[in-house]
């Protein structure tokens, strides 16, 4: 395997594949601006500035008091165990896309 890769390497591709991840990075910076300029303003209004990092679903209670909690830093306290559904949710959706530009 590490021959098959010196031999990739001095073909020349290296060069080819250095050009495709700087063209990759900056498809990704006009990307990032076509989320944050153009489909975030609109959607930021019809969502409404909702906080995803708020949202969880508690599997067990507490060791230390029982619920219900009012968020997940009072559950994480408490000891309970959650599924942070929200936190995936600000993982995937890149978070200024949730946000209005003032």
């Amino acid at each position: 395997m590490l021959k098959e890769f010196r031999d990739f390497a001095i073909k020349g591709n290296v060069l080819d594949m250095a050009v495709g991840i700087i063209i990759g990075t900056a498809f990704g910076t006009i990307v990032k601006s076509l989320v944050s300029d153009v489909l975030m303003p609109p959607l930021g209004m019809l969502v409404g500035n909702v906080d995803f990092s708020e949202l969880f679903i508690v599997l067990k209670s507490g060791s230390k008091f029982a619920g219900p909690y009012t968020n997940l830093k009072e559950a994480s306290a408490a000891g309970a165990v959650t599924l942070n559904y929200g936190l995936f949710i600000n993982s995937v959706v890149p978070h200024n896309f949730l946000k209005i530009n003032k």
